[in-house]
């Protein structure tokens, strides 16, 4: 339903006692300088909230007030609407009625928006108004480009009919090569949208699958046209300054891509495999800065803790887990807190995931012998306060950064094991010595991420037998709990699954630990371990999470398999207090999710290919 006339909304909030005429006055002043709307800057300015807006425009205008988590979105009725027509005039397609269309838009009062929106599509519409918020974010949910995709890479196909054709040594031609950047920014803008980890590009026998990592679990899209395959992996060797002759060999590379406005950075793999050459490419989004400690999900009591290790003048702290466990991104927020002008702080990396100001970090590169054990010599003749090595990979190295904690340098490190317990035991295995390891290590903090329940199509779910059995072993009070799961919808792309949350321990190291470390007796130290003050093994922190509704059983259940320490996650009982600290923690982080502001001005995507300065062969690529 059209709202009847045009209204002053701010003429209206002040008639209806909800803001003052000082208020108005302030917000229209900081509207002429910002350019943006009138609700969005009485929200930002505090003197209303957007549900306190929301209402009143629903009252007023006699128009619903939609839930976009809540409603059953038709994806059909979505696509009737582009996406740019979309963001631009901030409307979304929710339901076909038939002979009416039910559009949501956070500014229902937009009559010039809502003229466009009826030429562009093919019934009369109906208004409702919805949470900018949420809007901005179901653009992302629902406007995936898996149609877009596969209509590219048919053009292309359409192009080679056989791989022969494909020139090797000039490249493709204008016409096929701005086919083949398309395809790959419908692929880049998919990724990004998706917040995709990683995008897979590998070649089969009969077709062309892609392949992206969100949320730790891969999403298949399937190509038919298996002979594009070629002209993609071509483009991707020339943007990231590969050899594009080179096909029986891997190679790595970067290179830089801008989507929305966002600047990613891109490490390209590739391999040769059976059907061709497959492509992993790893995506860092350098614009959105880096994570803080607040910001990891790491409760407040561990926080506290770990902050107080990372301010001591010496000594060694591990970050454990397996890949993708978000150990980069702890380490990150740690340096960014420490980096301060009267500290030196070095870094050995492979790769440099971000760059950081006043910090001298190190790319090894093993080609030309500079491998961490020899950087890590030369950096201890630096002057450093602080050291990070990327990894503790060998006993040279290990011993190298032991040695440097004992003789006075914070030094920062990572190890892939299972749990904080194995990290310690892990350094003796590798060879360091029981008294070096004893004396410099000063604390472990093993993580790990879980996929969070979708909150639209979040449901109530009964333990089985086997399930209970198996969480047993950690808490035997569980037949009363009531835990959920995501049944799968389409905000979720059918998963029951949206977004990732940190699960930590933290192992401090004790007299009584330190001493069976002198003796490499590596049984009376996991003991001491467990019984360390403080110490809640992971199993039992994501069985808190999966208690409190965050996380399902599976997701505990992996967790526990993953581990495979059961002497380590069954000695403990429940923490009352802990269980309410990452239950507030989780409860601040929802709370103080911040208001998109995102404009119409901005709404649109941008896509620069930002190829190497280097010649074909090289490593690097341009940030």
């Amino acid at each position: 339903m059209k709202p009847k006339a045009k209204i002053r909304l701010g003429d209206l909030l002040v008639q209806q006692g909800i803001i003052n005429e000082d208020q108005l006055m302030q917000t229209l002043s900081a509207q002429k300088e910002s350019g943006r709307k009138l609700g969005f800057m009485l929200i930002e300015l505090g003197f209303v909230t957007e549900n306190q807006l929301l209402s009143f425009l629903s009252q007023h205008l006699n128009v619903p007030l939609v839930d976009i988590s809540q409603h059953n979105v038709s994806l059909s009725a979505v696509n009737m609407l582009p996406e740019v027509q979309a963001r631009r005039h901030r409307a979304l397609v929710l339901e076909d009625k038939g002979d009416r269309l039910l559009v949501a838009m956070s500014d229902p009062a937009d009559l010039a928006a809502i003229d466009v929106l009826s030429g562009l599509l093919p019934k009369p519409i109906d208004v409702a108004v919805v949470s900018d918020t949420q809007l901005i974010q179901a653009y992302d949910d629902f406007y995936r480009r898996t149609e877009e995709i596969a209509s590219f890479a048919q053009e292309l196909a359409e192009e080679y009919q056989d791989e022969a054709e494909f020139d090797f040594d000039t490249g493709v031609g204008d016409e096929q090569d701005t086919v083949v950047a398309r395809l790959l920014q419908s692929i880049f803008e998919d990724a990004v949208q998706a917040k995709a980890s990683d995008i897979h590009i590998e070649p089969d026998e009969a077709s062309l699958r892609i392949r992206m990592r969100v949320d730790g679990v891969l999403q298949e899209n399937v190509i038919q046209e298996k002979n594009i395959a070629s002209a993609l992996v071509l483009r991707l060797k020339l943007m990231s300054g590969l050899d594009i002759s080179e096909k029986r060999l891997p190679q790595d590379g970067r290179t830089s891509v801008r989507i929305k406005g966002h600047a990613i950075d891109v490490r390209v793999s590739t391999m040769p495999i059976q059907a061709g050459e497959s492509v992993v490419m790893r995506l860092l989004d350098q614009s959105a800065g880096l994570l803080t400690l607040d910001q990891t999900g790491m409760p407040n009591n561990l926080l506290t803790r770990f902050r107080s290790l990372l301010h001591r003048p010496h000594g060694m702290i591990l970050v454990t887990g397996p890949t993708g466990s978000g150990k980069t991104t702890t380490l990150y927020g740690a340096l960014s807190e420490l980096n301060k002008a009267a500290s030196k702080i070095i870094t050995v990396e492979d790769p440099v995931e971000y760059r950081l100001p006043r910090i001298n970090q190190v790319q090894t590169n093993n080609k030309i012998g500079l491998n961490f054990s020899n950087v890590l010599r030369t950096t201890l003749r630096q002057d450093p306060d602080i050291i990070m090595v990327g990894e503790m990979r060998d006993q040279e190295t290990a011993e190298i950064g032991l040695r440097g904690a004992l003789t006075g340098h914070l030094v920062l490190s990572t190890l892939h094991t299972n749990n904080a317990i194995s990290s310690a035991v892990r350094l003796l295995d590798m060879g360091a010595p029981g008294y070096l390891v004893a004396s410099s290590l000063r604390a472990v903090v093993a993580q790990r991420l879980v996929r969070k329940i979708c909150d639209n199509c979040s449901e109530a779910y009964q333990l089985n037998s086997e399930e209970l059995l198996w969480l047993n072993s950690l808490d035997n009070n569980l037949q009363a709990i009531k835990f959920k799961r995501g049944k799968g919808c389409q905000t979720c792309n059918k998963t029951g699954y949206k977004g990732r949350i940190g699960v930590f321990e933290l192992l401090e190291m004790t007299e009584s630990m330190m001493n069976a470390l002198k003796l490499n007796d590596t049984g009376t130290f996991s003991q001491a371990a467990q019984k360390s003050p403080g110490f809640v093994p992971l199993a039992k922190v994501a069985l808190m999470y999966a208690k409190m509704g965050i996380t399902t059983v599976d997701e505990v259940l992996k967790l526990i398999e993953m581990v495979a320490d059961e002497r380590s996650v069954n000695q403990l009982d429940s923490n009352e207090s802990i269980e309410q600290e990452l239950a507030q923690v989780v409860e601040e982080q929802i709370a103080n999710q911040p208001l998109s502001n995102e404009t119409p001005e901005k709404s649109g995507f941008s896509f620069e290919l930002e190829p190497t300065n280097q010649t074909p062969g090289g490593d690097g690529g341009t940030i």
